[in-house]
């Protein structure tokens, strides 16, 4: 039996706002989050993802407000990520409303976070994002992407594909991959990156970074991803969802 692919637009929330620039750099404003996260939830967005791009203490308090607002006004599944360090930090925010979490960076530091927050509240709520980028000349990894961190700013010299396969392992429930050089470019996903992770991970798989045009999503469900999300080309009105999903039914995919 076939899934339907899930399209999931991506705020990225600083200090309570909506911004999104291009490789994390030049952030523009885009709007109120719960306004926005209203708008797509009306437009038929499948899951809503929540980034806390400066996750800082005071922005994590801004953030618990923000997913308390958002889940009072939205019916679909809500990730929440972005400075979550602690099972605990899940635990409040899944009290806010979240239905799942978003980890990075705190990972990469102390991959048991992965276990102890599988075992404490399910694999279901845990979605390791990973930011890679492909590397190039003597210092590469095994696959030619590396992990990085910092909005793609500081390399870890993780590779990739295996951080995506450990992970798994340790019980993340989904895998976010976030091509760092495709991140708001609008050229297209990594389809490549997207293919070489799903031939090694079982677990479902979201393509994230460089969404432009509805055969961009196209393609990234043909080379393996069970969802697409997009930021940019959502917020400024390049694209809406039902466009997206009617380009993906046309080209014989499964949608909701």
């Amino acid at each position: 039996m076939s899934v339907a692919i899930r399209v999931i637009p991506c705020l990225d929330v600083d200090a309570g706002r909506v911004v999104k620039g291009v490789n994390f750099q030049n952030l523009r404003d885009a709007g109120d989050p719960v306004e926005l996260a209203a708008r797509y939830d009306a437009e038929g967005a499948d899951e809503l993802t929540f980034l806390d791009v400066s996750a800082s203490s005071a922005g994590r308090d801004t953030t618990v407000d923000v997913v308390r607002r958002t889940a009072e006004q939205v019916f679909v599944p809500l990730t929440v990520g972005g400075g979550i360090r602690s099972a605990d930090d899940v635990d409040r925010l899944l009290r806010a409303g979240a239905d799942k979490v978003g980890v990075n960076t705190a990972a990469i530091a102390r991959p048991e976070l992965i276990a102890e927050i599988a075992e404490r509240f399910g694999s279901q709520v845990l979605v390791l994002s990973v930011d890679a980028r492909r590397m190039s000349g003597e210092t590469t990894t095994p696959s030619g992407y590396e992990v990085t961190t910092h909005g793609g700013r500081k390399g870890t010299g993780i590779d990739a594909v295996e951080w995506a396969v450990r992970a798994a392992d340790l019980g993340a429930g989904e895998i976010l991959l976030n091509s760092m050089d495709a991140d708001g470019t609008a050229a297209g996903f990594d389809l490549e990156m997207l293919a070489d992770v799903r031939a090694r991970v079982t677990v479902p798989l979201i393509a994230s970074g460089g969404a432009g045009k509805p055969s961009d999503f196209v393609a990234a469900a043909n080379s393996g991803a069970d969802a697409v999300l997009a930021a940019s080309v959502f917020h400024f009105g390049t694209l809406t969802i039902p466009e997206v999903k009617q380009e993906m039914r046309e080209a014989g995919l499964e949608v909701r």
